[in-house]
C-alpha cells in the first residue's frame, strides 16, 4: 500500500505525473533504488515511479 503521492514516470523528481494515488492503494513493487519505487500502482495496476519514502510497511 501507498501513501497519497503522484505516480511518475520516471525515477526523478522532474518527470511527468501519470497519476496520482490515494491513501491504501495497492502499489506491487517491482525494484527500489535510490530513493524511488518502482512499480504497478493503483486499481488499474498502471507502472511508475513514487518516492520510497511513500511506501507503508504492509
Amino acid at each position: 500500500m501507498v501513501a497519497a503521492s503522484p505516480l511518475l514516470d520516471a525515477g526523478r523528481a522532474e518527470a511527468d505525473v501519470i497519476g496520482q494515488l490515494q491513501i491504501g492503494d495497492p502499489f506491487d513493487l517491482l525494484d527500489d533504488s535510490l530513493g524511488w519505487a518502482w512499480g504497478y500502482a493503483g486499481k488499474d495496476r498502471r507502472v511508475g515511479y513514487v518516492r520510497s519514502s511513500a511506501l507503508g510497511d504492509a
